[in-house]
């Protein structure tokens, strides 16, 4: 009976075409498995595929106590046709499981020329028997090629771990840096919260503190407005009384009703405290203006002092001396009169 791949084990020798293509065109024997298929149709034995990669690439580095080379390119040897290989090298290409059985019967059929199938619905050893127990040569095919997958899921395990530990410290990474990330918001949030009560405060503090100044410096305007009014009705006073030729009776209404304040200046030292800061020591001087304002010093107070007593209105007119002298220039003020002693004032 026929194989499974139509070839009759049987046949002892196979027509010399056929035995041309069997052969490798790197040692010029017959292929040795494993054999790999190339991607321009041609094959070559897995180990002169591997001797032609490291003849074309002699820095590439190869796996310890393996001759299987990562990356690169070669030549095919047949055609010329440039093969680029990946991350496995000659592990990644293909084998061609074919070439390997033929190879397996010619060499069977080689060395046993007589055999015959006892039985014609004996199913071929190359396949399987009927309890579905698979042949040597299956199992043989099979191992070679759980080998090569063996080999590939190693090197890929190992990168595979390494690519790991690298994404395991990118995580930590990225976690301490989130942990960072909130510790800074955080903080930042809290000095927020603090320059936000600050301002609140030192604009509550600035308005307050605004109010209470714009407030006393009108108060100083329109006081300062009506002295001055006072001041300007006083001199239009003094003008009229001047073209008078009764300069001595100008001159004694002048000094009974004329008196210097001194509150204009003390309004105007307060004034220019203004804009400075308030001292503990600046507590005295607010006292001292409300005594003045309040009329006099307080008992005990330094300004407690005997003031200077005013003159006394006389108690007659004087007279028109018979010769005036007369008006001094508008531009000089009139010498004043000594104030009269206590003795010589008249009792009123």
């Amino acid at each position: 009976a026929e194989g499974a791949v139509g070839f009759h084990p049987a046949a002892s020798h196979l027509s010399p075409s056929l035995e041309k293509q069997l052969i490798c065109p790197i040692c010029l024997e017959m292929f040795t498995k494993p054999v790999v298929i190339l991607p321009c149709q041609h094959n070559l034995c897995r180990k002169c595929a591997n001797d032609v990669f490291q003849a074309a690439n002699p820095y590439l580095s190869t796996r310890s106590g393996s001759t299987v080379t990562s990356g690169g390119r070669f030549r095919c040897p047949s055609c010329r046709h440039e093969v680029v290989l990946d991350r496995h090298g000659v592990y990644g290409l293909q084998r061609n499981l074919l070439v390997e059985n033929i190879i397996d019967m010619y060499k069977q059929g080689s060395s046993s020329p007589d055999h015959r199938a006892e039985d014609e619905g004996e199913r071929s050893e190359t396949w399987m028997n009927k309890e579905m127990n698979p042949c040597a040569l299956c199992v043989l095919a099979m191992q070679a090629e759980l080998t090569d997958c063996i080999s590939m899921l190693v090197g890929n395990n190992e990168r595979i771990q390494a690519i790991i530990s690298q994404l395991e410290e990118t995580c930590r990474a990225v976690d301490n840096g989130r942990r960072q990330k909130s510790k800074v918001c955080e903080t930042f949030d809290h000095l927020f919260t603090l320059l936000e009560e600050k301002k609140a405060e030192m604009t509550v503090r600035i308005n307050s503190e605004q109010e209470e100044k714009l407030d006393y410096i009108r108060s100083l305007n329109r006081k300062y407005g009506e002295h001055l009014e006072g001041t300007a009705k006083l001199v239009e006073t003094a003008i009229q009384t001047m073209e008078e030729p009764e300069m001595a009776v100008f001159l004694q209404v002048s000094l009974c009703s004329f008196k210097p304040s001194r509150r204009p200046m003390r309004e105007q030292d307060r004034f220019s405290a203004l804009t400075a800061p308030v001292l503990p020591g600046d507590e005295d001087d607010d006292d001292s203006e409300e005594e003045v304002e309040a009329g006099g010093p307080r008992p005990g107070s330094s300004e407690s002092q005997p003031q200077a007593t005013p003159v006394p209105p006389l108690a007659t007119p004087l007279q028109r001396a018979p010769d005036p002298l007369p008006p001094p220039p508008p531009t000089q003020a009139p010498p004043p009169l000594p104030p009269p002693t206590t003795s010589s004032a008249p009792q009123v």
